[in-house]
């Protein structure tokens, strides 16, 4: 793998973030939380964070979500795996609406 990834996979790798109870508990932490692609690895989640939002990435923790088992009448049936990434940022830095507007 090169050391400058692509940048449509940079782009792809996030796919939104997280709004929770628990997330705006961490955000006190600078610790934000997004949901990303199953086959992102930490490095590539840091780099992307880092070109899209102008900042820098202290830590990168992943943790992969299993889907809920649903029942429909008699029918059961799975919602998808995903993963979920805590990005926590370098003192100093932070995410706010000027940031996630792009340029």
């Amino acid at each position: 793998m090169s050391a400058v990834m692509n940048k449509t996979r940079l782009f792809s790798i996030i796919k939104g973030s997280l709004i929770s109870e628990k997330t705006t508990k961490v955000n006190a932490f600078n610790t934000y939380t997004f949901s990303v692609l199953p086959n992102a690895n930490k490095i590539e989640i840091k780099q992307a964070v880092e070109e899209i939002f102008k900042v820098k990435v202290k830590s990168v923790c992943t943790l992969n979500v299993q889907g809920k088992k649903k029942a429909t009448g008699r029918h059961i049936g799975r919602r998808q795996d995903w993963k979920k990434a805590y990005v926590t940022l370098m003192p100093g830095q932070s995410l706010d609406s000027t940031n996630l507007q792009g340029e």
